[in-house]
């Protein structure tokens, strides 16, 4: 391969958020095939949500330990390793049907979880090496993430439809063709040493030491603790079990969802400015808190059940959509610059543990008061994070 590709920071850029896409297609679609198919198997929402739980805590743990690991080896090199992972818990999952068991899938979940959030960190610290144009950042950061969850949307879809044409074995299989192309790739156009710090962190360096950046972080878990608590397991079980909707009914609203959303991300810097502050994270979360109260209130009365969820749904994607990507460059630009990914893999970590205790809490509370009751979860979580972004 070219040196000059590998010291090119736009070509490099180009092959990290293509090896970031391929992962995310597969994570989504591997997503929408566990929850559909283990539902279909009778099991219980909450032990759908069981299944996940290794994977948002292995995802915590990767997320604080990852950091660290790529300020000593290299971004890329945790990239690859993520991929690699990610192959190993897809191949896991073409076991024969009589050994997929909740403590073997949950196994299969752990190792996504670690490859997800190893990927993840290293694709958004990726940037800050890359980008040396602080005006520009936001807009890079918003384009990496918004794009990524276009991704993730075409994988909620594509994960639908795999399982309905070619079932649950057919569908990994066609999932792991993709990883293993993705990860050959990035293996030889990558640069390895990227993101190496020029000092040897201390294993204590994990935590933050800034206080913007552990407030920033515990807003980060209240916000995406208020996504998942409702759209992780409740809302595809909702619509498939009390409104009826087929396998590719529900994968095409939740892909249309996180498309949507994908794409409001990456268009949000025209939204809020090219350089967004704390303030800005708090006026919109405030708006946010909103709209999961109204769509709870909606199905509790039973108005219009239907068109209010999936409205309610697509409003809300469109203003979590501009929460989170404020929340995505404020990590990146408040980051050091020597050892980014130690600031950001603390930052990720709050947000997988949000994601993993909201996950739970969304088998649990469907299971026991329904939908609605998730969503005003959701409105109490939101309100939290708007409380701590309020002082940032």
């Amino acid at each position: 391969m070219s040196p000059t590709l590998r010291h090119n920071p736009v070509a490099q850029y180009i092959v990290v958020t293509a090896s970031y896409w391929a992962f995310t297609l597969s994570d989504g679609a591997l997503r929408m095939l566990v929850v559909l198919f283990f539902h279909e198997l009778g099991y219980s929402p909450l032990e759908v949500a069981s299944l996940f739980i290794l994977y948002e805590f292995f995802g915590m743990v990767t997320n604080l330990f990852g950091g660290w690991l790529a300020s000593r080896i290299g971004l890329n090199m945790t990239m690859s390793a993520g991929l690699f992972l990610q192959i190993a818990a897809l191949a896991m999952l073409l076991a024969e049907p009589s050994m997929l068991t909740i403590p073997y899938v949950m196994l299969a979940q752990a190792l996504s979880g670690i490859a997800k959030d190893l990927n993840k960190m290293s694709a958004k610290s990726s940037i800050k090496a890359l980008v040396k144009d602080d005006g520009g950042l936001y807009r890079w950061v918003a384009l990496l993430t918004g794009s990524k969850n276009t991704l993730k949307g075409a994988g909620f879809f594509l994960g639908g439809a795999l399982l309905a044409a070619w079932g649950f074995r057919g569908a990994i299989t066609t999932l792991l063709i993709l990883l293993i192309t993705a990860f050959v790739l990035s293996a030889i156009l990558l640069e390895q040493r990227a993101g190496v710090a020029s000092f040897k962190p201390k294993f204590l360096d994990i935590f933050s030491k800034s206080a913007a950046i552990n407030r920033l972080s515990a807003a980060r878990f209240f916000l995406f603790a208020s996504r998942d608590i409702w759209f992780v397991v409740a809302l595809p079980v909702y619509l498939q079990s009390q409104l009826g909707w087929t396998y590719l009914a529900v994968g095409s609203l939740l892909a249309g969802w996180m498309i949507a959303y994908g794409a409001i991300q990456a268009l949000a810097p025209r939204i809020t400015g090219s350089k967004p502050d704390g303030s800005i994270a708090y006026i919109w979360a405030a708006i946010l808190t909103l709209l999961p109260t109204a769509i709870g209130l909606a199905l509790l009365f039973e108005w219009h059940i239907q068109t209010m969820l999936v409205l309610g749904l697509l409003v809300f994607g469109a203003v979590f959509a501009i929460n989170s990507s404020v929340h995505s460059y404020l990590i990146v630009a408040w980051a050091r610059q020597d050892g980014v990914s130690l600031d950001v893999g603390f930052y990720y970590m709050a947000n997988a543990a949000g994601r993993l205790v909201a996950t739970i809490l969304s088998g649990l509370i469907y299971q026991q008061w329904g939908l609605a009751a998730c969503l005003f979860g959701s409105a109490v979580f939101v309100l939290c994070s708007a409380l701590l972004a309020r002082k940032l």
